[in-house]
C-alpha cells in the first residue's frame, strides 16, 4: 500500500465567481467547471440535499489542482472565517513563484490583505502570506538562486 500524490486540494466558498478571478489573476487556469447534486453526493460528503457548483483549477504545466466548490445546498450557517495563520486545522496553500515582488505589489494594487512585507528567509526563500477571497491564506514562495 502507498500513496502515490495529492490528487487536488478543495476550498469552499460563498462567491465562486470572486475565488476563480482571484486564482486566475495568480496564474491559475480553469481545467474544468462542473454542478454536481444527488443522493451519491450527499453519500461521499455526509450531507443532505447537497447540490454544489465546482471549478476545477490547475497551473499550466498541469503539477497542482484546486477545486474551488460552492455549496447552494446545505450552506454554512458559520458564514466566512477569517482564521490566523495559527488557527488550528489546515490553514494555507503555498505556491512557488517566480518574481514575488511583482506578484505582491499586483496583488496590493487589487487591495488583497498582505501579512506582512515580503520575507527572506535564509538564503533560501523569500516568503509572503496574503488573504484571498473569503479568507483562504496563500503563501507565496520564491526560491532563491
Amino acid at each position: 500500500m502507498k500513496i502515490n500524490r495529492i490528487d487536488h486540494v478543495s476550498i469552499n466558498v460563498n462567491d465562486l465567481s470572486a475565488a476563480k478571478a482571484f486564482f486566475l489573476d495568480l496564474g491559475l487556469e480553469v481545467q474544468a467547471e462542473w454542478e454536481l447534486d444527488g443522493v451519491l453526493l450527499d453519500k461521499i460528503v455526509g450531507l443532505n440535499n447537497v447540490k454544489t457548483a465546482c471549478v476545477g483549477m490547475g497551473m499550466p504545466d498541469g503539477q497542482a489542482w484546486i477545486e474551488l466548490v460552492k455549496f447552494y445546498t446545505p450552506a454554512d450557517k458559520n458564514g466566512i472565517q477569517e482564521p490566523l495563520a495559527n488557527t488550528l486545522g489546515i490553514r494555507h496553500i503555498c505556491f512557488a513563484v517566480e518574481d514575488i515582488e511583482a506578484i505582491v505589489a499586483k496583488l496590493k494594487k487589487k487591495g488583497t490583505e498582505i501579512f506582512s512585507e515580503i520575507q527572506q528567509y535564509e538564503d533560501s526563500y523569500k516568503l509572503c502570506y496574503v488573504r484571498g477571497p473569503e479568507g483562504i491564506i496563500l503563501e507565496l514562495a520564491e526560491k532563491i538562486s
